[in-house]
């Protein structure tokens, strides 16, 4: 089994979510007493925020660069990032290390593209849904169509993701609000819905819809696992 690097607290919220869905998954993959090999490097969410909210992605890839460099010399033989927004980084933090990054964008695509579908609407913050980082790759790299929500709908959701979810806030005016988002992308032609945000699934299950929901969160903790077994 390798050894699972994560670098998390982005939020811890989210991160929690990941130690146990890899913990559940080993345990459903090799029986026993088995639990997953890992270690996790934790930031302060609020120097990340800050940097976010301010724009100094520059400040904001040394400290993941940084991050990863903990985790690989703590003995990690591939990393994986807590967080869909970060990934915006991914490419400077894999030159900057000598193993690998598994990314929750291409493992998101390839669970995409075993249902067989093609569009898809994509939610998360306002970094994910408007920036090239992710929705180019899931375009480029794995020909899926990417749309998202509108103009307020975009603000609206990132205000929700930070000042909610990120707080560890669960209300149900917002769960609300999600539906109608997602209705209005379906709307628009969406097969199925990326939660591009580690902490909407907190907020958005698939039981509530019949649309295919593709919770980043547990694919991504997934996936480091069939990772780690191979």
């Amino acid at each position: 089994m390798k050894t699972i690097g994560f670098v998390g607290g982005m939020s811890w919220e989210s991160s929690l979510e990941y130690y146990r869905i890899i913990n559940e998954k080993v345990k459903e993959e090799l029986g026993g007493f088995h639990s997953a090999k890992c270690l996790m490097y934790s930031v302060d969410f609020e120097e990340i925020e800050k940097l976010q909210r301010q724009g100094k992605w520059d400040e904001a890839t040394d400290l993941m660069i940084d991050a990863a460099q903990r985790v690989e010399k703590g003995g990690a033989d591939f990393v994986v990032f807590c967080t869909n927004t970060m990934h915006k980084l991914a490419e400077h933090v894999q030159n900057s290390i000598n193993i690998p990054l598994l990314h929750i964008g291409d493992v998101t695509a390839k669970k995409i593209k075993e249902r067989g579908l093609k569009k898809v609407g994509l939610l998360g913050t306002r970094f994910t849904m408007e920036e090239d980082f992710y929705r180019i790759r899931l375009q480029e790299k794995h020909g899926l169509e990417v749309i998202i929500p509108d103009e307020g709908e975009r603000q609206t959701i990132h205000s929700i993701l930070y000042s909610e979810l990120c707080m560890g806030e669960i209300k149900e005016i917002s769960k609300e609000i999600f539906q109608k988002i997602i209705e209005n992308l379906v709307a628009k032609g969406a097969e199925g819905v990326i939660l591009g945000c580690t902490e909407i699934p907190l907020l958005v299950k698939q039981e509530d819809y019949e649309i295919p929901l593709f919770d980043t969160t547990t694919i991504h903790a997934r996936a480091a696992v069939e990772y780690a077994l191979e």
